[in-house]
């Protein structure tokens, strides 16, 4: 009978956490993987290879979330339309927040928010201005501009209505070039979330929920692991290469260079300096969205330049040169989506500096061209020589790999070896005097 009472207790404690489940503590929430990237630059093609192996990586670490933080002018239309299509087949679920505050997402960037899973835009920020612009910024002609608008709306059409986001503003952006600020897009449903900070995005998404298949996974960010993904030398370097200013001056340093060497052969260094910037300058060109009526232009300065150290044109040549380099730069690149032509003050600059240097090269190339050239015997004085015999002020030596009877006005204790300058030639016999302190003998 004493067992009962103690069979009872053993009963009830074991039974207790189903009589009294709020006494026990509540399950911890699984940690949440996020891989998170910066994108803080007009968007090229160096930006949709950090993208995709950006997405990559998250697949190979098992990521729950890919985090990308936007604040972009625009970028390349293939750029956009490849970074559209990367995030769309994203093997995990990408959510973008524009800022921190004065970020935007314009042009090119509002393409890249209406295709992730989920969107967020910090205050002070804006979105918008997506229409395509022609070259050097203008508008284009109306029926291409129609047809590039139609084409464009498009892709938003299925995109836009697939995140449920409010389409009719996204059209606006493309045909009126749009613009809001970040509560005109929360309450517009052109993003989801307005935060000021990466945590407070992480927690409004977390209580909403992230779809993983059947499942909704819940969170805040102290249950994120974030792991920030870094970009690599091979894009460090491609980002700079890339850049329009920096292969414009690549490919005119590489003409230059080129054009140097021409009008001086031999000289070796500014050959091989000018054939690399060239092709370096040749290989971004052509990624870049560059027009060949721009290229062709700068290669006829070029080749004008090198006619003029032939053909005395009383520098006709020259200037055709100047304005053939110069109206090649204006349209060298044709941009859309919110990037410009090239600065003007870089152009400027560096067709100065590369004109300062062709005229330069022309002037030596003329004086040299007047100057009186010395021929015959007269061609050797001032040339050095060696001494291949010498008794008292009499000897042979040897100029320009030739054999001469030589003489001095007073006797000189030369030995062979020694070196002489040529002062006078006098018929077959070249008066020489010694080029240092002749060796002295005992």
């Amino acid at each position: 009978m004493v067992c009962q009472p103690f069979k009872l207790v053993l009963l009830v404690y074991l039974l207790a956490p189903f009589w009294c489940p709020g006494s026990l503590s509540a399950a911890p929430l699984p940690a949440v993987s996020c891989l998170y990237l910066q994108l803080e630059t007009p968007l090229g093609p160096a930006q949709e290879e950090l993208l995709a192996n950006c997405l990559s990586q998250s697949q190979t670490m098992a990521a729950d979330l890919v985090l990308i933080r936007l604040d972009t002018p625009g970028g390349l239309g293939t750029s956009m339309r490849s970074m559209v299509t990367s995030i769309l087949n994203a093997p995990v679920p990408v959510a973008i927040w524009v800022g921190p505050a004065g970020a935007r997402a314009a042009s090119a960037g509002v393409f890249l928010v209406a295709a992730s899973d989920y969107a967020a835009m910090a205050p002070q920020t804006s979105i918008g201005a997506a229409s395509p612009v022609g070259m050097s910024g203008k508008e284009m002609p109306e029926t291409m501009a129609r047809k590039i608008q139609n084409d464009i709306i498009s892709l938003l059409r299925g995109v836009v209505t697939a995140r449920n986001r409010n389409m009719a503003w996204y059209e606006k952006a493309v045909t009126e070039s749009a613009s809001i600020t970040a509560h005109e897009a929360v309450q517009h449903r052109v993003v989801e979330f307005l935060a000021p900070t990466v945590e407070d995005f992480l927690d409004q998404l977390g209580s909403r929920g992230i779809e993983q298949g059947e499942d909704t996974l819940l969170f805040d960010h102290t249950q994120v692991r974030m792991t920030s993904f870094e970009p690599g030398l091979k894009y460090k370097l491609l980002a700079w290469l890339l850049n329009p200013s920096i292969a414009y001056l690549l490919f005119l340093g590489g003409i230059a260079g080129l054009f140097f060497e021409l009008s001086n052969p031999g000289a070796i260094f500014p050959g091989v300096f000018g054939t690399l910037c060239l092709l370096l300058g040749m290989y971004a060109l052509s990624i870049l969205p560059t027009t060949p009526a721009g290229v062709l232009l700068i290669l006829l300065g070029l080749i004008l330049f090198v006619i003029e150290l032939k053909v005395v044109s009383y520098g006709l040549l020259t200037l055709a040169g100047m304005a053939s380099l110069t109206i090649g730069s204006l349209i060298l690149f044709d941009f859309e989506y919110g990037l410009t032509a090239l600065p003007l003050r870089i152009i400027i600059a560096s067709i100065a500096g590369i004109g300062a240097l062709f005229v330069a090269v022309l002037l030596l190339v003329a004086k040299a061209h007047t100057r009186p050239k010395a021929m015959g015997l007269a061609a050797l004085v001032g040339q050095s020589g060696e001494v291949l015999i010498w008794e008292k002020n009499r000897g042979q030596i040897k100029v320009r790999g030739e054999r001469w009877s030589a003489r001095t006005s007073v006797p000189y204790p030369l030995v062979p070896g020694d070196k002489v300058l040529v002062t006078r030639a006098d018929g077959l016999v070249l008066d020489i005097d010694p080029a240092s302190p002749p060796t002295q003998t005992v």
